[in-house]
């Protein structure tokens, strides 16, 4: 579930590896904040604290035995509460928090030696609604006079924020909005190149001379740049090659077979000599071919904008007009699409051609719909086994030799097509009707 709602992208990736990775970073240090802040008020408002409990003890000390207990009550508010005890009211333990030892440190300063020995420190936290807010901190003191009473102290301690206060909130708010604007642009810019690159991969599927990659960029990119453009580079070189030397074979095996037509013209026996003239007629044939898609004539054609039912529309008519039974199922809605006509012209008359020479009578349809454009041809034929379809694109490959014979070709026609249609984006495949025919 969680796969299917976050895009499966490195950039929808890093950005979530951002975010999570700076979440944890900024609570740990929103708690590590709040944790030193509120030792360091506890330590300012003891300093203060220790300070007044002094005074008061000072005083209280000092005073005849008539006046203590009214400078105790007088002493004794809302900030400090005061209480005159035989005993001590604070009992302390062997396990006091490291902040009690500094603040008895702090109250050392303000009280005499004699003191120090005894008098008694606690921190204690109060959660009960009826003495403070949830989570305060009381320091509890209790002082030894030289009379053998105790004066017991109780002061709250300042406390910061709780850890998720609106402010700490607030703070991780503009924090992640911060950081989803800047990742999302910073992760947007590093991406970029790697859909330059599926571009021009899936460009280059279509046209070996498509223009080279630009090389700018951080350095990793400006070397897979350069890289992928000497794979092009390469890649167009083999196949213009392999093209000139297939052009040469054809283009030398002209003149023999002129020189052989000529030659067979002498030939006395009559049925010989047709045969002979036949051969020779299907090699020439086959050169043309050769040498036509050796040349691939629809490289150097400009595209341009054409109605494909339009142009479906006269390869019918014309395989129609040589006395064949062609159907267009086209529509009456255009389907405009940038193409090289005359290729994209020769590719559909080559398969049309193919329908009725096979199969009788050709249905030809065009469909458009959001994946793009489909173009099904239909024949009353006897189809072509599963295990035969690869090899009927196949150049020179001919399927049936005998009828083959009897009806021409040169085993080129699915071939160029399907040179051509992919050379357009797109591809051609082969199936069996559940009613017969390809």
């Amino acid at each position: 579930m969680i796969k299917r709602l976050i895009p499966d992208t490195i950039g929808t990736r890093t950005l979530l590896v951002l975010i999570v990775g700076l979440t944890v970073s900024h609570l740990a240090s929103v708690a590590l904040y709040s944790n030193d802040r509120t030792t360091a008020l506890m330590m300012t408002g003891g300093e203060h604290t220790a300070e007044r409990i002094a005074t008061v003890t000072e005083i209280v000390g000092n005073a005849p035995e008539s006046d203590r207990q009214r400078i105790v009550e007088n002493a004794d508010g809302a900030g400090l509460h005061v209480v005159r005890t035989a005993a001590p009211a604070v009992r302390e333990g062997a396990g006091d928090e490291w902040q009690a030892d500094a603040l008895r440190r702090a109250f050392a300063l303000h009280l005499d030696g004699e003191t120090i020995r005894d008098f008694r420190l606690r921190l204690a936290a109060e959660d009960r609604a009826d003495t403070g807010p949830p989570g305060r901190t009381d320091l509890l003191v209790s002082i030894p006079l030289g009379d053998g009473t105790w004066l017991n102290f109780s002061a709250p301690l300042a406390s910061s924020d709780p850890l998720w206060s609106f402010r700490s909130v607030l703070s991780m708010a503009v924090m992640l909005i911060a950081v989803v604007l800047l990742s999302a642009l910073v992760v947007r810019k590093m991406t970029a190149p790697i859909a330059t690159f599926a571009q021009a991969a899936e460009r280059l599927g279509t046209n070996v001379n498509a223009p080279p990659l630009p090389e700018r960029g951080p350095a990793e990119v400006r070397q897979a740049a350069r890289a992928f453009n000497r794979m092009q580079e390469r890649i167009r070189r083999f196949v213009e090659d392999r093209t000139q030397m297939l052009a040469a074979i054809a283009h030398d095996l002209g003149t023999p077979i002129t020189r052989l037509r000529l030659r067979a013209e002498f030939v006395e026996d009559e049925e010989q000599r047709q045969k002979m003239l036949a051969d020779l007629e299907a090699m020439e044939r086959m050169v043309a071919s050769s040498l036509a898609f050796s040349r691939d004539e629809s490289a150097s054609e400009p595209h341009a904008i054409v109605d494909l039912g339009s142009l479906l529309q006269r390869v019918c008519d014309d395989i129609a007009d040589a006395g064949h039974e062609v159907a267009l199922a086209a529509g009456d809605r255009a389907v405009r699409f940038g193409c090289r006509p005359a290729a994209l012209r020769r590719a559909f008359a080559n398969l049309i051609d193919n329908a009725v020479k096979y199969g009788q009578r050709a249905r030809v349809s065009l469909d458009e719909d959001d994946t793009g454009v489909s173009v099904t041809i239909d024949d009353e034929g006897p189809g072509i086994p599963d295990e035969l379809r690869d090899e009927a694109f196949k150049a020179f490959r001919r399927l049936d030799a005998s009828r083959s014979a009897e009806i021409g070709g040169t085993g080129l026609g699915l071939t160029v097509a399907r040179t051509i249609v992919r050379a357009h984006g797109g591809d051609i495949t082969l199936s069996n009707r559940a009613e017969g025919g390809l």
